[in-house]
């Protein structure tokens, strides 16, 4: 089970995250393409710290909406959704070039992520607009009760998918990550983060909030490491991790 974590999305002199803690401890860097967080010269650094630390790099591309960090629906035509994915994947892979290094798979963020797993024709543009970029790019996806249903349009479309789980985020009965705006919707206890990383990498799914059964297999695992007690629980998770395939 590979961790991957949202990292580059610093932008001119405001600092968010920890990435040079961050990236160590991680297989695979979703790195902020211009759109919601980060500069040239932050995705930059970021690719070279990742290259440093053999870490893969996904490109994060989002609506174009730097003043609400990409988390702000904003209504495009499929057209216009193709453009300004390729235009974000061009840019970063135009850093990675300069360090030898090329994408490995594409994670939309913020409202362009959720509006994709609410909406099909959205969902087949991204889709569409990876595939004519790179067609062996992967797309990654949250994984849901529908992930069946998800791979059925990746493999039409002829495009390969990575499945994505949270360790820190509850989940309703439908698979879906429940609001933030209700309570425990962010697991906050380091413990409940490892049992639940673990739930995934080991059992294939996890409980719902309210305690039914959920079959989600997965890929891989998204974790956060913008404070210290983010920090201590990936580290707790890599070694649960490490600890259950030995």
């Amino acid at each position: 089970m590979k961790l991957n974590c949202d990292l580059g999305e610093s932008y001119g002199a405001w600092k968010m995250g920890q990435d040079d803690q961050v990236m160590p401890l991680i297989d695979m860097a979703n790195v902020a393409c211009g759109f919601h967080a980060g500069d040239p010269s932050v995705i930059q650094k970021t690719v070279a710290l990742a290259a440093k630390h053999g870490v893969d790099i996904g490109a994060h591309p989002s609506y174009h909406d730097l003043a609400g960090f990409g988390r702000r629906s904003i209504s495009h035509s499929p057209e216009e959704i193709h453009a300004l994915i390729l235009y974000q994947l061009g840019a970063l892979e135009g850093l990675c070039r300069a360090e030898g290094l090329r994408l490995s798979y594409v994670k939309p963020h913020g409202a362009l992520n959720n509006d994709m797993m609410r909406d099909m024709s959205t969902l087949e543009a991204v889709m569409a607009a990876v595939k004519s970029y790179r067609n062996d790019l992967p797309l990654m996806l949250p994984v849901t009760v529908k992930h069946e249903q998800h791979r059925k349009l990746a493999d039409y479309v002829g495009l390969p998918i990575l499945l994505e789980a949270f360790a820190d985020r509850a989940y309703d009965d439908e698979g879906q990550l429940v609001s933030r705006r209700l309570p425990g919707a962010v697991h906050q206890s380091p413990d409940k983060i490892v049992e639940q990383a673990l739930s995934f990498a080991t059992r294939g799914g996890v409980n719902s909030s309210s305690g039914n059964w959920l079959t989600l297999p997965a890929d891989s695992l998204c974790v956060h490491g913008d404070n210290e007690a983010a920090l201590s629980a990936i580290r707790a998770i890599r070694q649960a991790l490490q600890s259950s395939q030995s």
